[in-house]
């Protein structure tokens, strides 16, 4: 007798626990130290290197987190008008966790790709 076949997520749970996942790590990971970079009493000088170092590195794996999530929504494909609840409200959520991407990935590029720009961040921004 074989095996049973390996059991499938369906594509709406796989949307949610994608997105899901992403979120976190932007709210729990990211969000943080971006606001500690921008912010300058969060951190002490000679920590502000350490702390851009860290960021880089989180948001690479932001980065692969939000990869994932793209292509759990590709999966999903076009919702038909009599799509399931469940599949519904996983595409609003992947919209509210894209839109919550694009609003870290500004903050973030604008913070990496110059620096020196970050003192003048930390004392103008606010999330």
């Amino acid at each position: 007798m074989s095996p049973d076949p390996k059991p499938t997520v369906p594509t709406d749970v796989c949307l949610l626990l994608r997105a899901h996942a992403e979120q976190h790590w932007l709210s729990r990971e990211v969000i943080p130290v971006l606001r500690q970079v921008e912010t300058p009493s969060a951190l002490p000088e000679e920590q502000v290197g350490a702390a851009f170092a860290y960021l880089e590195v989180i948001w690479i794996e932001a980065q692969k987190l939000a990869q994932e999530t793209e292509s759990a929504h590709s999966d999903l494909g076009e919702l038909p008008a009599n799509s399931a609840p469940l599949t519904q409200k996983a595409s609003r959520y992947y919209s509210s966790v894209k839109h919550l991407r694009g609003v870290v990935a500004r903050r973030v590029s604008r913070i990496l790709r110059n620096p020196s720009e970050a003192q003048v961040l930390r004392t103008t921004l606010q999330f």
